[in-house]
């Protein structure tokens, strides 16, 4: 039976404390280090996920102690060491980034609202953020998942993270869930021009490639709406830029294991493209809202080998949003849009107040 409170030992709710309205923007998550064993402890939660990996567990966790870990962990931690930076994981400095903008852009228009950030697996956990929000007075949480289109495997996976967190608490806020945002306009319009600036620096490409991050192909006849959604937004983002059928391709990217998964496969594509005669090719990733080993590494090294190798001459990776400008304004409207009704406006500067009061009273004074 789950707990109905945490231990004793855990820092509880002080009384008497001002409730606010707080934000959690959820990303996917990262290792602490681009080292084996972080990559393994990473990989193991990640993968032991029964959102994640559709397979009886009694079948699949051997494989994943036995087999997958001692391999992959390493040839991972080889990967991310590539895209390593002096502040840490790319997609863990991005998200911050987010998160921090987030919470300005909101004051700027007035509202008084607090936004943290949390990683589905690893570090700063779900549960910890939301502890945090809690235990200093937030009675109502909006959970914003970095995922644009929704998918069983990563927005159900951060809802089924907080429903775990609420059996830890006795007092539980007021929550709601953002699922999904793969048509909103302010989305897909910061896409576009995060490609046309892209594009006015470099010159336009032959072709486009939209690589979405994959998922098995039965996810897709279980009723998971994830490959209709990347497909809406490739659609949208490709009517904002005037882009022909012919002048772009959808396709996905990141395949695990060796069941079908929803193809085109990136790879394989951009191969393709290649032989056919294709010399310039830029790929973007609009699924991925910050730049991540998937996108700097998979993208803009493996996949830029395939393209050359067979044939290619220019090959660009457009970076993701990140914390571009626009994208940030966008972030902003979807989150206002689902705080509709809560109190999030800031309380009055004192100051302001008393002078309205004085100008009250000069007035009464002088009529």
């Amino acid at each position: 039976m789950p707990p109905t409170s945490r231990p004793s030992s855990a820092p509880g709710h002080q009384h008497g404390q001002a409730p606010f309205t707080a934000v959690l923007l959820c990303n996917l998550g990262t290792p602490d280090a681009p080292t084996a064993p972080a990559v393994r402890r990473y990989l193991a939660e990640f993968l032991a996920d029964p959102r994640v990996v559709e397979i009886p567990r009694a079948a699949w966790l051997p494989i994943l102690y036995g087999l997958v870990l001692p391999l992959r962990s390493r040839q991972s931690a080889l990967k991310y060491q590539t895209i390593w930076t002096p502040e840490g994981s790319p997609l863990k400095t991005w998200t911050e980034r987010q998160a921090r903008r987030l919470q300005g852009w909101l004051g700027e228009q007035g509202h008084r609202v607090r936004v943290a950030h949390a990683m589905r697996y690893g570090s700063p956990s779900i549960a910890g953020e939301l502890d945090a929000l809690a235990d200093t007075g937030a009675d109502r949480i909006l959970v914003l998942t970095a995922y644009p289109q929704y998918s069983g495997t990563t927005t159900a996976s951060v809802i089924d993270a907080v429903t775990a967190w609420t059996r830890t608490r006795r007092s539980i806020p007021e929550l709601r869930f953002v699922n999904r945002y793969h048509d909103d306009r302010g989305y897909v319009q910061a896409l576009a021009r995060r490609i046309e600036r892209h594009w006015s620096e470099n010159g336009r490409p032959e072709h486009l490639v939209m690589s979405f991050h994959g998922v098995p192909e039965r996810t897709l006849h279980l009723g998971d709406p994830y490959h209709c959604e990347c497909r809406k937004t490739a659609r949208l983002l490709a009517e904002w830029l005037r882009l022909a059928p012919e002048q772009y391709t959808l396709s996905f990217q990141s395949r695990f294991g060796k069941a079908k998964w929803l193809e085109p496969y990136t790879q394989p594509t951009v191969e393709a493209l290649a032989r056919k005669g294709v010399k310039r090719l830029d790929v973007v990733c609009p699924g991925f809202v910050a730049d991540c080993l998937e996108t700097l590494e998979e993208i803009g090294m493996e996949v830029r080998d395939a393209f050359l190798a067979n044939g290619g001459k220019e090959y660009r990776y457009i970076p993701c949003l990140n914390d571009e400008t626009d994208w940030i304004a966008a972030l902003g409207n979807i989150t206002l849009q689902h705080l509709a009704g809560w109190p999030t406006q800031a309380a009055p500067d004192p100051r302001d107040l008393a002078a309205q009061k004085e100008r009250a009273r000069k007035l009464g004074a002088s009529a």
